[in-house]
């Protein structure tokens, strides 16, 4: 079982940053991937990044370029640093992991991008 803390929502402008953090605690040994989904209203759950157990990283076409999927020092922690939001990055940010071909999600944390 994989349990998880997320942090780093909230509200910003167009063009602004925030980062988001995600750490996985409980049984995390043979984690062989943690990312980011999101969910906005009257739309489909969409892949943002994820990052293997090797390192290797992938990001949806939508976000590339502007953010980046990281891991901390400890190997349950990953972040993503959003760049230059836009409004349509509005949604639920959700933290997974994937086990043993189990996924664990996160409550996720909303992030709003508005003037």
């Amino acid at each position: 079982q994989v349990q998880f803390v997320e942090s780093g929502g909230g509200l910003v402008q167009p063009g602004g940053s925030l980062r988001l953090s995600c750490a996985a605690s409980g049984s995390f040994s043979s984690i062989s991937a943690m990312g980011w989904y999101r969910q906005a209203p009257r739309k489909e759950r969409e892949l943002v990044a994820l990052i293997g157990s090797d390192g290797s990283t992938a990001h949806a076409d939508s976000v590339k370029g502007r953010f980046t999927i990281s891991r901390g020092n400890a190997q349950n922690t990953v972040f993503l640093q959003m760049n230059s939001l836009k409004p349509e990055d509005t949604a639920v940010y959700l933290c997974y992991a994937v086990q043993i071909g189990k996924v664990y999600w996160g409550q996720g944390t909303q992030v709003t991008v508005s003037s």
